[in-house]
């Protein structure tokens, strides 16, 4: 089968299109026709070498943590999933990756793939939805009525963390460029701050009861995000390499999130994208042998939205 990988890490030059063995799936585990993966800046990490310590991968590897997908055999001990089943799901981040005809995965990590958008497109959901999903509920315990503030919400992840924070219940202010405003916007936002333009501090003049940052900003910024904070809320940051800040005087959490697998969470969020709650939004789509082409604009800062990876014959 072919399949994108690198042998060694380094720039995007080091992945390569190449034919390898088709895996076969062990017990508990299925293999996937992979209809499709998607890029996420992680991949870039990955590659690059700056996630050894808690990603740490066997090379050659094979990147794609996301994966869209039709069952095509089981292991031992797998029930509840046939052959022929539509899936997705997000894979073990450290174990081979779906940039590939085909991958095997856990059969407890895989969900129903949607049936209201086409199985490619359904890649763009796992790893950026589940993190949103995350940060808001499981740790920020985001309920209606509250104040959120999304800062960095023209990405992947604040797509989603928009339209899921709005379906909550809450007011929604999001931080975005002029190049993203509309988008966030339309996933529903009650205010939308262009962060090229004037200070998120400046902007939010009432407390707000949750700040999710989402965006790579330098620490000093993110600390200031805590002054818009009211007492007892909370910060969620997804930019783990810079530590959360807290303000222990006035009961002001800092959460670091880690995203996790889950694939209940993740059928949940498949209902909502099938009753047409939560829009899956792709901004390309890629076959598989351009799969190097993307981490380089990614490496110049020029991707932009959720970008899918397309395999062969899909």
């Amino acid at each position: 089968m072919k399949a994108v990988r690198f042998h060694e890490y380094g720039d995007p030059s080091v992945l390569r299109y190449e034919d390898v063995e088709q895996p076969a799936p062990g017990a508990g585990q299925v293999l996937i026709r992979v209809a499709a993966t998607s890029f996420n800046g992680v991949d870039g990490n990955i590659r690059g070498g700056f996630m050894q310590g808690p990603i740490p991968v066997t090379l050659p590897h094979t990147p794609g943590i996301d994966v869209s997908g039709t069952v095509d055999a089981l292991g031992e001990g797998v029930a509840g999933l046939g052959i022929g089943d539509q899936v997705v799901g997000f894979l073990p981040m450290a174990g081979v990756g779906a940039a590939a005809e085909y991958v095997v995965a856990p059969a407890g990590i895989l969900t129903p793939a949607p049936r209201s958008i086409p199985l490619p497109d359904a890649a763009a959901l796992p790893l950026v939805g589940l993190t949103a999903w995350q940060a808001l509920f499981d740790h920020a315990k985001l309920a209606s009525g509250q104040r959120v503030l999304i800062n960095g919400a023209g990405g992947a992840v604040g797509g989603y963390a928009v339209q899921l924070a709005k379906n909550a219940g809450a007011y929604v202010i999001a931080t975005a460029g002029p190049r993203s405003r509309e988008q966030v916007a339309t996933a529903g936002a009650d205010e939308v701050v262009d962060h090229t333009a004037t200070e998120v501090t400046a902007a939010v003049t009432e407390p707000v009861d949750v700040v999710l940052n989402l965006a790579p900003v330098d620490p000093a910024r993110l600390a200031a995000l805590l002054t818009l904070i009211r007492s007892g809320g909370v910060l969620v940051n997804t930019t783990v390499w810079m530590p959360a800040p807290s303000d222990e005087q006035r009961g002001v959490r800092g959460i670091d999130l880690f995203v996790n697998s889950d694939a209940d969470q993740l059928s949940r969020l498949v209902a909502l994208v099938d009753s047409g709650e939560l829009r899956v939004d792709v901004a390309q789509r890629v076959p598989l042998a351009e799969l190097p082409a993307v981490h380089l604009q990614a490496a110049a800062g020029e991707l932009h939205g959720k970008v899918v990876i397309v395999a062969p014959g899909i």
